[in-house]
């Protein structure tokens, strides 16, 4: 298949650099940032969830109705509704969407975060619910015949999902994580594989185990998890202007603490991934090409925080390094989000389409001579 590339969705103008205190949502805004990932051609958004902010389904019908291409990915926490509730809901919005809903779950990384809506479950168990919610929609999706279940965590008789996905069968299914229990249920059970930005060997090494699990669950080579890769691009028209510009944000991340970024940088974070970019930053400022570290550090690794940096080429370079190791989403999303899409859309995603068609078309003469 071909690279596609996805953004987060934004409900109004508020950035990690000029954040907007107490902001709500401005549905001009949302409307207008929704329709320039449609026009530049981005093939997905992702509407996140945190337990103090908007609800993703809402969110995500106003993008659907907004737009026409742009396939909506809706971030789930399986503690926060019963499985039936939200087979039903993503098959709605599937429905209303003519095909482009995508679900992307949780586990919870903070245990804090998971407490403030009631959740105790320890991490490992989360991991467990959350594999029996995937199958639980499935199953939910795949047949409006009733059917029962009772295990550990959700127990019901004879549901009957009468809502189907709009291709009558499924909806796509996505994991993120870096721990053992990511690997092992999103090897087994999901379509895509979210990763945030390492460089290339541990990428490399991430994308193997993940395989490797998938193989284990009895999933052949053509039915692997597609590889979802996030990075923070910083572009401008030279190298020298995008370091000049990735200076300048760092150090408004340094001194301007954001929205998600009240806590304390001294605190270890829970979750496996943000150990390792800040693992990894102890090894250098800039890694490969253009990977760059000091953004990670100056957020304490909160969420996907490693950037990019360099002019367009460059960036466009670096994202193909990924394609290169089986990346076949790339999610990118700077730290001026309007601006920052309308950049990507005009100068990246241009290069990156026009260097995978040529190499296309080089193998196809190839094979013809």
């Amino acid at each position: 298949m071909p690279v596609e590339f996805i953004s987060l969705a934004y409900p109004n103008a508020s950035t990690e650099v000029n954040p907007i205190p107490g902001a709500g949502i401005d549905p001009d805004y949302l409307e207008r940032y929704a329709r320039a990932l449609d026009d530049y051609d981005f093939n997905y958004t992702l509407v996140p969830y945190s337990s103090a902010h908007f609800d993703p389904f809402g969110i995500g019908a106003t993008i659907a109705a907004v737009t026409k291409k742009l396939k909506i990915i809706i971030a789930v926490r399986p503690n926060l509704a019963y499985p039936t509730v939200v087979a039903k809901a993503l098959a709605t919005l599937d429905q209303l969407s003519k095909g482009r809903a995508v679900v992307h779950f949780i586990a919870g990384g903070s245990d804090a975060d998971q407490q403030r809506e009631g959740d105790y479950l320890t991490k490992e168990q989360r991991y467990a619910r959350m594999e029996e919610y995937i199958r639980i929609l499935r199953r939910a999706w795949a047949s409006a015949e009733p059917f029962s279940w009772d295990s550990e965590f959700y127990t019901f008789s004879q549901f009957s999902n009468q809502v189907r996905p709009f291709n009558g069968t499924s909806i796509p299914v996505s994991v993120g994580g870096s721990s053992d229990d990511a690997y092992r249920v999103g090897g087994a059970l999901a379509d895509i594989f979210g990763l945030w930005g390492e460089p290339l060997k541990d990428t490399k090494d991430q994308i193997e185990r993940i395989y490797a699990e998938a193989a284990r669950a009895g999933r052949p080579e053509s039915d692997r998890p597609r590889i979802w890769v996030t990075f923070r691009p910083i572009v401008a028209e030279t190298e020298e202007l995008a370091w000049a510009k990735a200076h300048r944000i760092l150090e408004i991340l340094q001194g301007n603490k954001g929205p998600g970024q009240q806590n304390n940088n001294s605190v270890t974070p829970q979750n496996v991934g943000s150990q390792r970019l800040l693992e990894i930053a102890k090894r250098g400022h800039v890694q490969d090409r253009a990977l760059w570290y000091p953004t990670v550090t100056a957020t304490n690794a909160r969420g996907a925080t490693t950037a990019l940096v360099g002019s367009p080429q460059t960036i466009a370079d670096s994202i193909l390094d990924y394609v290169d190791l089986g990346a076949e989403l790339i999610s990118i999303r700077g730290y001026d989000n309007l601006n920052d899409v309308i950049d990507y859309g005009r100068y990246i995603l241009p290069l990156v389409r026009n260097a995978l068609q040529k190499r296309k078309e080089g193998k196809e003469e190839k094979q013809a001579e």
